[in-house]
C-alpha cells in the first residue's frame, strides 16, 4: 500500500512550546493494522475503552482523521488505578484513489474498522480475449 496512504502525526503529540502546559493537549496514538483487498483498504485502529458516542472520524480533503476519548467507568472509590481517561487521535493522508465519501466504519470490543473503497479505474481488472 505504499503510497496510497502515509500517517502523517508522531505516536504522541508533544506540546509545542509556544503553548501553555495548561492548554496544551497530548494524545496517545492507537496502533493500527492496514491490509487491502482487490476492492478496498481495511484500516483496523485499537481504541480501548472508547464508545461510539466519543469517536469523531473527519475526512477533510484527503486527510483522515480518528480521534476518541475513554472515560473510566466508576461504579465504586478507586484504590489503584494503571488505565485512566485517555485521547486519541491519529492522522492519515490518503491517496486519491480512496473514494473518501464511500468510507465505512464500526467499532467493536475496542476495534474501530474502516474499510476505505478503492475507484474503480484503479481496481485491477480481468480482459477478456475474444
Amino acid at each position: 500500500m505504499k503510497g496510497k496512504m502515509n500517517a502523517v502525526v508522531e505516536q504522541n503529540e508533544k506540546p509545542d512550546q509556544t503553548q501553555s502546559t495548561e492548554t496544551a493537549q497530548e494524545f496517545a496514538a492507537p496502533g493500527v493494522n492496514i491490509l487491502e483487498t482487490k476492492d478496498a483498504y481495511l484500516l483496523e485502529a485499537e481504541m480501548p475503552g472508547v464508545s461510539k458516542e466519543s469517536l469523531n472520524i473527519g475526512v477533510e480533503g484527503n486527510i483522515l482523521t480518528l480521534a476518541g476519548r475513554r472515560q473510566p467507568v466508576v461504579r465504586a472509590n478507586l484504590l489503584y488505578r494503571e488505565s485512566g481517561p485517555a485521547d486519541f487521535r491519529r492522522v492519515f493522508e490518503l491517496d486519491s484513489s480512496i473514494e473518501t465519501d464511500k468510507i465505512t466504519a464500526t467499532l467493536e470490543q475496542g476495534i474501530l474498522s474502516l474499510t476505505l473503497p478503492k475507484a474503480e479505474e484503479v481496481k485491477p481488472r480481468r480482459i477478456a480475449v475474444n
